[in-house]
């Protein structure tokens, strides 16, 4: 058997799909047809939830009914919290990950893998992963647990819950857009792995650890970590002369630059666009412009010695810097906005399913090997 697929499985088509769209020549996303721009502009993180799930935004009287199923589901079940409490603190992915497995023993519909009960496992966990973090990340800071408040939204909900304050309606909105930014990016590998997990009719739950489980790789999350980190090693008070030898040290070194190149997009990619703006604009009122100017003077050398564009990660990590959440909960707030695009693709493969089964193109010795008896080897 032989095949020309690239390695990585690079362009290789491995099923279709109406939830997301992308045109990596055109710096294009699109969720079910509408344009990421104007998703950002105009939408809120339960408008596209309700977009991925539904393929079509909702009316007011949906976008209600949609709201308070996830204010419904939002509180943690006293198990999972005694769990929270009793794990050792450590990598946030690791925690997610088994909280989030934790759940699915108190789902009311854990025995239920109807259409129906699956959408309500969605709506759940979609409302829970914003708890689980924002949660963990409140403990580990020493503070007392905060439960969350029906009458805000699933972004202010988890600034609230996180810092133990009202956030302010800027925060807020900055907040809401990276979330539907990362919503959803068609088969990238923690997704695949959902749908390869859905495929064989195990649990909602099941797939979306499989998507936790694959986002915790260093190659698919945690970029935008890395890229505030070096941020930090810089200091808010490099020179813009000080940032460009550092970064051309790193590339006379042949190391990686975090943030930068993406496998779909050839130009910028068009999530990064909105996250540049609201650097900016966040680092101006916070008093911290220069997280924004530092990140800036990177992208240019970047961009006039390699001619790579920055990804969604580089300017997430000083916008989240600036509104002050910890740098260990970058990835796992990932997971708080792609579990609407995790459950949406775990439903559309269950409603025309098919066992994802690839084959491999066998590089071993040749066949048929002669057995050799164990006392002549």
């Amino acid at each position: 058997m032989s095949t020309a697929a690239k390695a990585g499985l690079e362009d290789v088509v491995a099923t279709s799909s109406a939830i997301c769209f992308i045109d990596g020549d055109r710096g294009v996303l699109s969720y079910c047809g509408y344009d990421i721009h104007d998703l950002a502009q105009s939408a809120t993180f339960e408008e596209v939830c309700f977009l991925l799930w539904h393929r079509r935004l909702p009316n007011r009287a949906e976008l209600g009914d949609l709201q308070s199923q996830l204010a419904a589901g939002r509180a943690l079940p006293d198990g999972v919290v005694r769990l929270m409490r009793s794990l050792p603190q450590g990598n946030g992915m690791d925690v997610l990950r088994t909280l989030t497995s934790a759940l699915s023993h108190y789902d009311p519909d854990a025995d239920d893998h109807s259409p129906a009960a699956n959408y309500r496992k969605a709506v759940r966990l979609t409302a829970q992963m914003g708890t689980l973090v924002a949660s963990y990340g409140r403990m580990v800071q020493g503070g007392g647990l905060i439960a969350p408040d029906p009458a805000l939204s699933q972004a202010a909900n988890f600034l609230y819950m996180l810092k133990g304050e009202r956030p302010d309606p800027t925060s807020v909105r900055a907040f809401d857009i990276g979330l539907i930014l990362h919503a959803d990016h068609e088969l990238n590998a923690s997704t695949f792995a959902a749908r390869v997990c859905a495929a064989t009719l195990s649990d909602v739950h099941s797939a979306i650890v499989a998507g936790i489980g694959t986002l915790k790789g260093p190659l698919h999350g945690g970029a935008n970590a890395e890229v505030m980190k070096m941020l930090l090693d810089l200091g808010e008070d490099a020179t813009d002369e000080r940032a460009e030898a550092f970064v051309r040290g790193k590339l006379a070194r042949k190391e990686k630059i975090s943030g930068f190149g993406h496998r779909v997009y050839n130009t910028e990619d068009p999530r990064a666009t909105h996250l540049r703006r609201m650097s900016k604009e966040l680092g101006e009122r916070a008093g911290h412009p220069r997280w924004y100017q530092i990140s800036q003077r990177i992208e240019q050398v970047v961009q006039s010695e390699k001619k790579l564009f920055p990804n969604v990660d580089f300017y997430s990590a000083s916008t989240y810097y600036t509104m002050g959440i910890p740098i260990d909960l970058y990835t796992p707030i990932f997971a708080v906005s792609r579990v609407s695009g995790w459950t949406a693709h775990v439903l559309e493969q269950l409603s025309n399913n098919r066992l994802i089964r690839p084959r491999a193109d066998y590089t071993g010795p040749t066949y048929p090997q002669r057995f050799v008896p164990r006392d002549q080897r």
